[in-house]
This record gives structure tokens, C-alpha cells and sequence, in this order.
């Protein structure tokens, strides 16, 4: 396997049913999903049970995690391999969603470790397509407590002392571990997290699935977990032409905003491996006399050890590394 070059990776979307999806990812990702529910996409993942394998090329076939395994500086980057070891720490998603998505709360790194054997979920979204009136919940009005937190949920009033926010295309929300928060009906969000699948549940506005069966709450785990205090989740930048916009920077990962409007030509150390999600347009990537064609809706993983490429094309490009 050493033998084969490196080149740029995609990878086969992860497609997951949920009940407040719909059929966006298919609509205006491409995505090949069967279901009028499908609510996510798994772009790049190594969460047990979903790891995404290769799509392209001559690791077709080749799980994310038999990569790095092989390949660990390469893949990874020689920082994030020392930093991980052979863990792929992000986790990339597509979400579609035609109804509110349950209020919920993600634990830090001490307490996701203590509990679950997990990273914390720190994540960010970017708003690629949004309805008219599109909202989503991130913390609180005011700083609040436990107390007064229980007291709300109990008489299914949590609404009135969370913070609902009107959204558009290109809103960018950080969301950093113990904020309350819940994504809005009618948005497309492209989604960058820490590579974590634990959630706690808070108020599922009493919704029944098929079967007539509510989802589990997960009130008490999610007490010690939540920051009661207001919190500044909305970020600001620029969309300068041809360079890398800082949207996020945080020590999970970097997030900076393309737009692409012709050719750059990118030098990068191997330190760490690059993503980037295309959230309009079309670009390509030419590596080593190769050229590759990518969409709205497509994900790909740069390896570490790809330090010369060139981007061309006209599209907006979310280009994510850790540094």
C-alpha cells in the first residue's frame, strides 16, 4: 500500500435517517439518499460503527482508519499524529433540517471522558441554504442557573429563557461545549465538530416517531454539563477574494471561508491534514498533473503530505486544519 501515491481523498457520505430530516441533501447536495427523512450526512468520520471509506481513486475501498493506521504521518499531518496518535479528531457533517431538531447540550472533554470514553463536542455551523424565518437556539436570554433551568422544563416553558436567533446563508455559529442549542427548521448546515457522537437531550418538543415512542431525555446527565451563562455564539469575518477568511479558531480546529473566484496556489506545511467542504459553486484541485472536479455538497481530505496543489473554480470553500 506504501508504494501507491497520496492524492486527494473523498469520501462515501454516511447518509442518516432522522426524524426532523428531509430530502435537502439530495435536493441541493446530491446526496443519493432513499428516505423523505434523511436529516444527516457523514462526510468524514471515524465514530464506532460510522467510518467513512474511501470513494476515489486507488484507496478505493480503504477505511479512513486503515489510512491512517498505515499512514499516520501522512494522513494525520506530524502534529496532529502526535497530538492523536492514530485518532482522526474531527468529524464533518451535512445537516438537513425540516423541523426543529431537539434542544440539546454537548459535555466537555472531562466530563465526556469520565462518562463516555469520548472526546467533548465542540462544533461550529455554517449556514449554506436557509428558509425565510429560518431560527435556531443557541444559550440563554440572560445568565441563568440550574434552578431556574429545572423550573422551565418542568412547566415546558425552556423556550422562553433560551435565545432564538434568526438566520441566513453564510451565518457561521461556534459552539463551544456546555452551550444549549437546537438548529431550526428549514436550515442546510454544514457542520465541524469534535470527532464525538455524545448528546444529552434536553426537550424534544414531545414528539413521537413511527412507532409512537418519544425520544429519551437526557435531563440529569445534562445538569453539570450545561454553562448557564450567556454566551456570544454568532462570529464575524470577512469574504476577501481568494484567501483564507478566519471564521473559527479554536484549539480543536482551525475554519477559515474561500471564495474561490479563479486559481490559488497553495503551499502548506505536513504538520496537519486540510478539509475542505464546498458550500457553493464548483471548484478543482490539480496534484501532481492530476485534476479533480468538485460540487456544492462535496467534501475532501487533503493528507498532510500533499504540500503543493492548486485550487481553480468559482465556488464558496470552508477550508478546515488544526494547527
Amino acid at each position: 500500500m506504501t508504494a501507491k501515491p497520496l492524492y486527494p481523498l473523498q469520501f462515501k457520505p454516511i447518509l442518516k435517517e432522522r426524524i426532523w430530516g428531509g430530502t435537502k441533501l439530495k435536493t441541493e447536495l446530491h446526496k443519493s439518499i432513499t428516505s423523505e427523512i434523511t436529516g444527516e450526512s457523514w462526510e468524514l468520520s471515524t465514530v464506532d460503527g460510522d467510518v467513512s471509506v474511501v470513494a476515489n481513486g486507488a484507496f478505493t475501498g480503504k477505511s479512513l482508519l486503515e489510512l491512517i493506521d498505515e499512514l499516520p504521518n501522512e494522513i494525520l499531518g506530524t502534529k496532529v499524529h502526535e497530538q492523536f496518535g492514530k485518532q482522526f479528531p474531527l468529524l464533518f457533517k451535512y445537516l438537513d433540517a425540516r423541523e426543529d431538531l431537539s434542544i440539546q447540550v454537548h459535555p466537555n472533554d472531562a466530563l465526556a471522558k469520565a462518562r463516555h470514553h469520548s472526546f467533548g463536542k465542540t462544533e461550529m455551523w455554517y449556514v449554506m441554504q436557509a428558509d425565510s424565518n429560518s431560527s435556531l437556539i443557541v444559550g440563554f436570554k440572560e445568565d441563568s442557573n440550574a434552578k431556574q433551568y429545572i423550573e422551565n422544563l418542568e412547566h415546558k416553558t425552556l423556550l422562553n429563557i433560551l435565545d432564538r436567533v434568526n438566520v441566513d446563508i453564510g451565518d457561521v455559529f461556534f459552539l463551544e461545549t456546555g452551550t444549549v442549542h437546537a438548529i431550526g427548521a428549514g436550515l442546510l448546515i454544514a457542520e465541524i465538530q469534535q470527532t464525538s457522537d455524545i448528546t444529552y437531550r434536553l426537550y424534544d418538543f414531545d414528539r413521537v416517531d413511527a412507532q409512537g415512542k418519544t425520544r429519551e431525555l437526557h435531563v440529569d446527565l445534562a445538569l453539570d454539563a450545561i454553562n448557564y451563562s450567556r454566551v456570544e455564539a454568532k462570529k464575524e469575518y470577512t469574504k476577501t477574494a481568494n484567501i483564507s477568511n478566519a471564521m473559527v479558531d479554536c484549539q480543536y480546529f482551525t475554519t477559515n471561508f474561500i471564495p474561490l473566484q479563479g486559481v490559488i496556489n497553495v503551499q502548506k506545511k505536513d504538520t496537519s491534514f486540510t478539509v475542505y467542504m464546498c458550500t457553493e459553486g464548483a471548484f478543482t484541485i490539480t496534484f501532481d498533473g492530476e485534476i479533480y472536479a468538485y460540487r456544492k455538497g462535496d467534501t475532501v481530505l487533503i493528507p498532510a503530505s500533499m504540500s503543493q496543489y492548486q485550487l481553480n473554480g468559482t465556488a464558496s470553500v470552508l477550508e478546515i486544519y488544526i494547527k
